[in-house]
């Protein structure tokens, strides 16, 4: 297991380099720069600004680039390849791995990219517990409600809301909820800035609901056909023929088996709602790494952009390995395979 666990952790670096350098060439493809503010700046200043944010320096080593180093008489592949590291994409990289994101570009270097994330990521962290607590509280239950109750008014009741959830976005979801609580029972769900801050607010209830609603529905579907395939297997029914009752059975035999491909998903749709509340979190007015995202997109804040990809991409890839990991801890046999 542990073995498996570090080859895992390995994977992780080109996953870095990988979604770094896609991310890079997105936004560098994007027009205009952070300098470009709404009270253009002096040349010599963005001048200057470009120097000590090292985006003097070409983005790539193109062919124009080659041949400036041809043309000055350097041919020598080690200096060449000196000019390929002093490159704007392999200089941000070498930081990364050294634990260093980088300044924001928006503060112009007051702020770094590791305090904004600090500062900002226990929101949607909350935010995205919150959801992922009411996916598994209501989906898991509503699941096994609806396969123990096959075909009867519940179990149909169930499918047509989980129906509702995944076909919903939860951009309209929360809008027509926002609507409603605003303008019906003179209720805003939008809060104030501090309130955001403490951990037991209950400003998150209501957009963690909302973030959560297309999970809940999906693990519905996928709990009630698990149970579905599960309640028919021969172990199943040579419990019931010992005289088990139907709550031990459910819970010890059909319920433990069927987990695990709920948990497959789990754990990647943790991650999702954690790293997914971009939306929400604009409409709710929630000041987390979501609506930083949104907000350092139109100041091309490239550092910012790229050092929140990382992390977010570091999330989901941990958490992948989290849910291998407990494969092992719920079925042994899997654990005997690695």
């Amino acid at each position: 297991m542990l073995q498996f666990v570090l080859r895992r952790v390995i994977w992780l670096i080109p996953v870095i380099i990988v979604v770094s350098g896609v991310t890079f060439a997105l936004m560098y493809r994007a027009p205009g720069g952070p300098w470009d503010l709404e009270k253009p700046l002096p040349p010599a200043t963005v001048a200057r600004l470009n120097e000590k944010f090292g985006l003097d320096k070409a983005t790539w080593l193109d062919r124009d680039a080659v041949q400036v180093k041809v043309d000055e008489g350097v041919r020598n592949p080690i200096v060449l390849g000196g000019a390929l590291l002093d490159t704007q994409f392999f200089n941000y990289l070498s930081r990364v791995f050294r634990g260093d994101l980088g300044p924001t570009y928006a503060s112009q270097g007051t702020e770094t990219v590791q305090q904004v994330i600090r500062n900002k990521f226990p929101i949607s962290l909350r935010l995205g517990l919150v959801a992922v607590t009411f996916a598994v509280l209501v989906g898991i239950p509503l699941g096994v409600i609806s396969a123990m109750r096959q075909n009867s008014f519940i179990d149909y009741a169930c499918m047509f809301l989980s129906t509702l959830g995944i076909a919903v976005p939860t951009f309209v979801s929360g809008l027509v909820l926002l609507i409603i609580l605003s303008q019906r029972f003179g209720i805003s769900p939008i809060r104030r800035p501090e309130e955001w801050h403490s951990f037991f607010s209950t400003a998150y209830i209501l957009p963690g609901i909302v973030l959560g609603l297309g999970t809940t529905a999906y693990i519905t579907r996928l709990t009630r056909s698990s149970v579905l395939e599960i309640k028919e297997q021969d172990f199943v029914r040579t419990a019931r023929a010992k005289g088990l009752s139907r709550s031990p059975v459910t819970l010890q035999h059909i319920l433990r088996n069927a987990l695990l491909p709920v948990i497959t998903i789990l754990g990647p749709a943790a991650a999702d709602l954690i790293t997914g509340s971009i939306i929400i979190e604009t409409i709710f007015g929630a000041p987390g790494l979501g609506s930083l995202f949104v907000t350092s997109i139109g100041k091309r804040d490239y550092s910012t952009l790229v050092g929140i990809t990382i992390f977010y991409a570091s999330l989901i890839a941990i958490a992948n390995i989290l849910v291998d990991i407990s494969y092992g801890i719920l079925d042994p046999r899997i654990r005997t395979t690695r």
